[in-house]
């Protein structure tokens, strides 16, 4: 199959952009679709090859516009959380947006379609709205009449911009000595962003990925707990984490879910509740070696703490000089 130009879906998320800059490389022409053109303008637009494009891309008819003269789409939508807690909004983002991407390439004859999904994803006995709506979304992509599919299910993605590592850096920054931790216990394998960049280049033209699901985690399992004090150990800083029971867990995600922003959510708990792992990782079928954490999320949380660290400096040089 000869691709020349892909339509990213999500393109201008953390994985989105690591991907676009991986698949440029390769000389691919990019079509990127984002709500606000010029607010996600500065990281793609030095990209020669991408064509970043203002759209709504749950208006069946902008979309199917859009995808017009693209060979591949490579959905990357996902969100963590919703505005309500009745799994509305999960089932629009990764649902009902999958089928119409799926309409889309059915209306401009597109066959080749990659989606990202997520270990655990299971539309029948996912404990969260999240992960049954995004096993939904990934079994109406491979049952999709007339498409090539392939679908990629990683445990939790790190990488400089991260929505993990660097989700409890803030929050460790904000809580001073004590820092309670609901599904401490929860194991995580953490896969870096630019390996799952390289499966997915590595199997976009690829006709023995056709139909595969891969899954994708790193070279390490990991407690939440354990990844927490390690995150406060890349920013310097001395915090005690307490496992929390069940039930305080998850009386504190209830809590957390009026919280603008979410940092946690009754539906993050549920996910929480099985270990994002594996026995298997396609990284190494692929001739991808995983990158460790160690590898990575020093550098990067440890120029955040240095940052923090002159901050604070020039604030108290400020206040000696009043």
């Amino acid at each position: 199959m000869i691709l020349k130009r892909i339509c990213i879906l999500g393109g201008t998320g953390f994985v989105g952009k690591t991907l676009a800059n991986r698949l440029n490389k390769d000389g691919y022409q990019l079509r990127v679709l984002t709500r606000n053109r010029e607010q996600r303008r500065d990281d793609l637009i030095v990209l020669p090859s991408v064509e970043l494009i203002e759209a709504d891309i749950h208006d069946q008819e902008q979309l199917n516009t859009r995808l017009a003269g693209c060979d591949a789409v490579i959905n990357l939508v996902g969100i963590l959380n919703e505005k309500g807690r009745d799994g509305s909004g999960f089932r629009r983002a990764h649902v009902e947006l999958t089928g119409k991407i799926i309409q889309a390439c059915s209306a401009n004859a597109i066959v080749r379609l990659l989606y990202m999904s997520a270990l655990n994803a299971d539309a029948v006995n996912g404990p969260s709205h999240y992960l049954r709506t995004k096993g939904e979304a990934e079994d109406r992509v491979h049952q999709a009449a007339g498409i090539r599919a392939t679908s990629f299910r990683p445990s939790v993605i790190f990488g400089p911009r991260d929505r993990f590592f660097n989700r409890f850096a803030a929050l460790l920054k904000m809580t001073p000595m004590f820092f309670p931790l609901a599904c401490a216990g929860t194991r995580f394998a953490p896969v870096f962003v630019e390996d799952v960049a390289e499966a997915m280049a590595r199997t976009l033209t690829d006709p023995d990925s056709y139909g595969r699901r891969f899954t994708l985690v790193g070279p390490k399992t990991y407690t939440l707990q354990q990844l927490v004090q390690y995150t406060a150990q890349c920013l310097g800083i001395n915090r005690t984490v307490i496992p929390l029971p069940a039930l305080l867990a998850r009386l504190q995600a209830a809590l957390f879910d009026f919280v603008p922003g979410k940092p946690f959510s009754t539906d993050n708990y549920l996910s929480a509740t099985i270990d994002s792992i594996s026995d298997h990782n396609d990284l190494r079928t692929l001739g991808i070696n995983p990158t460790p954490v160690a590898a990575v999320v020093p550098q990067y949380l440890g120029r955040r703490y240095q940052r923090a660290y002159n901050n604070d400096r020039r604030r108290f040089a400020g206040r000696r000089h009043i």
